[in-house]
């Protein structure tokens, strides 16, 4: 994750390579300039029982590996499928483009790239699913 910048709240907290870390009492920028960083916000983690929904359980199996709970070898059959599966259903352009540059990440071993592409796809999904329940 060579070159990923990171802007943290106060307070914030962020795991990275296994380790919880806390910003201190003001906004923060710090730059990773280690490749391979396994770095994930833990406000945009999703807890297990949250991956209810196929965009949800796409982003949680990217954090998994951001996480460092997986390997990038062992979730990248199953995250490709999960994307090839997601634009079956979203087909409108900008969410194409979203699940392109998943794929691109992801292949590209940028996880975090990959996990901030998926999560656009959430207030969409969101949409969707509100749509269905009152059709």
């Amino acid at each position: 994750m060579s070159g990923l910048v990171l802007k943290l709240g106060p307070r914030e907290r962020v795991l990275v390579n296994g380790a919880v870390i806390e910003n201190g009492e003001r906004r923060s920028r710090l730059s990773i300039m280690t490749p391979g960083a396994r770095i994930l916000r833990l406000r945009d983690a999703i807890h297990p029982d949250e991956a209810d929904t196929p965009v949800r359980r796409a982003c949680f199996v990217a954090q998994l590996v951001l996480s460092g709970d997986a390997t990038p070898e062992q979730m990248r059959p199953q995250m490709l499928r999960r994307i090839e599966e997601l634009s079956q259903v979203l087909r409108d352009p900008d969410s194409r483009a979203l699940l392109e540059r998943a794929s691109s990440a992801l292949l590209a071993e940028e996880h975090y790239t990959c996990l901030r592409a998926l999560r656009a796809l959430l207030p969409r999904e969101a949409r969707l699913l509100a749509h269905r329940g009152r059709a």
